[in-house]
């Protein structure tokens, strides 16, 4: 897959909800009735991080859920790419990029939205291809405001802003020009997963699919 139809994949996904929910889970057994309800609320691109030990698992139970388009975040290396798209895998995100990762992402055909934190990193990135990235950490790098700025003169590429969205500060950051869509953890808090109370988790993510943008 080259950058280009990379980015196009990656301009649907982040059309197709206002918000992406970040998911960092231990128990696989909250897999499936998690993205049920999430989908069910209107966000069907969810991304399972690769931070715990049965995050490929997750992926492949989500994967069944039927609407939902599942992807793997915190790609580092050729083998997590691999390995994601063998779970199920649609598409992939990463913290940043480096060329081996890009490399090993258009080789296995995973739509990859990469991160960048500065306007160098977002400059690279087009100049190979990709004009959706993901801006990372977006409210350590300056929030919405940094984004702005980097969107005026490098209007062509957009963004999906991840690290510190809430529900407070995620308007802001749908109402720039330059951004497509956010990711955040906020609708699928830990404490509701725990307790399993999935209709609570569908009613914040049916509220977070309402934001306008």
């Amino acid at each position: 897959m080259t950058p280009e139809a990379a980015s196009i994949k990656a301009e649907e996904l982040c059309n197709l909800a206002p918000v992406i929910p970040v998911l960092v889970l231990d128990d696989v057994a909250t897999a499936r009735p998690l993205a049920e309800a999430l989908v069910a609320g209107g966000l069907p691109v969810l991304e399972v991080t690769l931070r715990t030990p049965v995050a490929l698992d997750v992926i492949s139970e989500m994967a069944k859920v039927e609407g939902g388009v599942v992807g793997a975040g915190t790609l580092l290396t050729p083998q997590d790419v691999k390995n994601a798209v063998n779970a199920g895998a649609t598409f992939g995100v990463s913290p940043g990029a480096t060329d081996t990762l890009l490399d090993a992402c258009e080789a296995a055909d995973l739509p990859l939205l990469p991160g960048a934190a500065t306007s160098s990193e977002v400059m690279r990135l087009l100049e190979r291809g990709y004009r959706v990235q993901k801006f990372f950490p977006a409210e350590a790098n300056g929030g919405a405001p940094a984004l702005k700025a980097i969107g005026a003169p490098l209007p062509q590429v957009k963004f999906c802003p991840t690290g510190g969205v809430s529900p407070a500060n995620a308007p802001t950051y749908l109402g720039l020009s330059n951004t497509l869509c956010v990711g955040g953890s906020w609708v699928a808090p830990k404490d509701l997963i725990a307790a399993k109370d999935w209709s609570a988790i569908e009613a914040l993510a049916a509220e977070a699919a309402a934001l306008p943008r």
